[in-house]
């Protein structure tokens, strides 16, 4: 029969009910609620509301609940929160069954057992609702504040990566990269990357430290070495980004400024294949601290920039369509950044001149020639950090020239590519062999060989309760030594005498 009446008719019918409801215990109630629902075909949430509501007024009966706890108990839970050294909520409610005896008992808090039971079942939520007002005045009128770059944070809009569509030249995107090491403990250097969308136009800043006033000062520098503009920068949710003095720079100088979402590196596509490409590939992955290796990236980022923008094309993604699970890329014909920027129907013939005249008197062979010298210093002064580390001396650029016909034999040639040769880790612990090494090596030499488990067992007859069984795996290390060194001597040594016992082959 639901639907089959008209919403007057489904009027009427409550109407007509809703004193006989109201009149009713809970069986007869539910029966009711019953029949309503399969006469108008309503959700029984629904048929409740309607009963529920006051025919002379039209609104809903308010539902009327006396109070629960009293100014009394909230005057106890202030002397508690206090007492506890103002703890939370939920803390409080855990402290409260062994806080509120032991006020009781030297008579700081008297309640009545009524109160006491209501105090002892309070839960978090009544207890943040009754003590609002008191943690504010506490607080000096004011709630709580979030951190500082988290208020800023929010303040920046969020740019994606598909909502950039094609910008004109001077929408940036800006990172940092870490030149750490094997470590992020201390302070070392960062180098702040920024790469325009529509070219590709890369520059790179060394900061001695990650530090916001530094990063304004790059910021600065990179509008006098961009051919245009900066117009819009795009940063992750760093600290170092994401806080006034950055933000209230790029505001002051016009610059539209935005973020990335957290945890969506995708987001900032463009500048996190600089760092792999250009930053990571040129500086590899060394640590870097202190003013002099500061300055040695200055100058490799100086050659680098005028190698990378002029003489490194690279692809560009125009589109891209899903089909399914599949997903078909295009890219753009490979052009460095100079040659996108002077396609560019939005670049301006004064700066299209400038940079033609800038290429022109470029020398590729020179640019990579210095790069390699300071590669060279970086090196070694990340490897060994001399104090004045002396300038490698450039090389001839005919003899550099020469060098690259035949460079190719020699596998990698950036020394910022060579491998990090990692120190052995020495003996952390005392030898627990330095006192028995002695009479070992006697045993060993006599008897060559003897298991480590058969020398270990001798030890322990001859120095009762001195040498565990755990002991097994360090004594068989020492005696693989012991053995290497005894091979080498036989190989290599053969007119020397051979140690006893090297006569006998098996054992007897």
């Amino acid at each position: 029969m639901a639907g089959k009446i008209s919403m007057r008719a489904k009027r009427e019918i409550t109407s007509a009910l809703v004193e006989r409801y109201r009149a009713s215990g809970r069986l007869e109630k539910a029966r009711i609620l019953d029949e309503l629902c399969a006469v108008t075909g309503w959700h029984r949430k629904h048929a409740i509301r309607a009963l529920s509501v006051d025919g002379a007024s039209g609104s809903a009966v308010p539902r009327r609940r006396s109070r629960t706890y009293g100014a009394s108990i909230r005057v106890a839970l202030i002397v508690l929160w206090d007492a506890s050294d103002r703890l939370c909520s939920k803390r409080l409610v855990a402290m409260i069954p062994f806080l509120l005896p032991a006020l009781e008992r030297h008579g700081r808090l008297k309640l009545s057992a009524d109160e006491r039971s209501k105090v002892l079942k309070v839960s978090a939520a009544t207890i943040d609702r009754l003590l609002s007002d008191v943690k504010i005045a506490a607080a000096g009128g004011r709630r709580r504040r979030a951190g500082f770059s988290s208020a800023v944070r929010r303040q920046v809009p969020v740019r994606t990566f598909n909502d950039w569509g094609s910008p004109p030249p001077g929408y940036c995107e800006a990172d940092l990269v870490a030149h750490g090491g094997m470590s992020v403990s201390g302070a070392f250097i960062q180098t702040l990357t920024m790469v325009d969308i529509a070219t590709g136009w890369t520059e790179c800043f060394p900061l001695v430290v990650r530090e916001a006033a530094l990063v304004v000062e790059a910021l600065e520098r990179a509008q006098n070495l961009f051919p245009w503009p900066v117009r819009g920068l795009d940063f992750d949710n760093d600290s170092a980004f994401m806080n006034d003095t950055v933000v209230s720079w790029c505001r002051s100088h016009d610059v539209e400024v935005t973020r990335s979402r957290a945890y969506k590196k995708n987001d900032q596509a463009f500048v996190e294949q600089k760092n792999g490409a250009v930053v990571r590939r040129i500086v590899g992955y060394r640590r870097f601290e202190g003013l002099e290796a500061a300055k040695l990236l200055a100058e490799l980022y100086r050659s680098a920039r005028l190698f990378v923008n002029f003489f490194q094309p690279s692809f560009k993604l125009i589109a891209k369509q899903r089909d399914g699970a599949r997903v078909r890329k295009t890219y753009s014909a490979p052009a460095t950044p100079h040659q996108r920027l002077a396609a560019d129907a939005r670049t301006p013939d004064a700066v299209s001149h400038h940079l033609q005249e800038i290429y022109a008197a470029l020398d590729p062979v020179a640019l990579l020639r210095d790069i390699r010298d300071v590669q060279e210093r970086l090196a070694a002064l990340a490897d060994t950090q001399p104090i004045g580390h002396p300038a490698v001396a450039s090389q001839p650029i005919d003899r550099f020239l020469a060098s690259l016909r035949t460079a190719w034999k020699d596998g990698a040639m950036r020394p910022t590519d060579r491998p990090l040769v990692k120190a052995k880790r020495g003996r952390r612990r005392p030898d627990p062999l330095i006192r028995a090494t002695p009479d070992l090596r006697k045993w060993f030499e006599a008897e060559p060989w003897r298991t480590g488990s058969e020398l270990l067992s001798r030890l322990q007859m001859e120095y009762p309760g001195a040498y565990p069984n755990k002991l097994l795996r360090t004594l068989q290390r020492r005696l693989k030594s012991w053995r290497s060194e005894q091979a080498n001597a036989l190989l290599f040594a053969p007119s020397e005498k051979m140690p006893p016992g090297y006569e006998v082959t098996t054992p007897q």
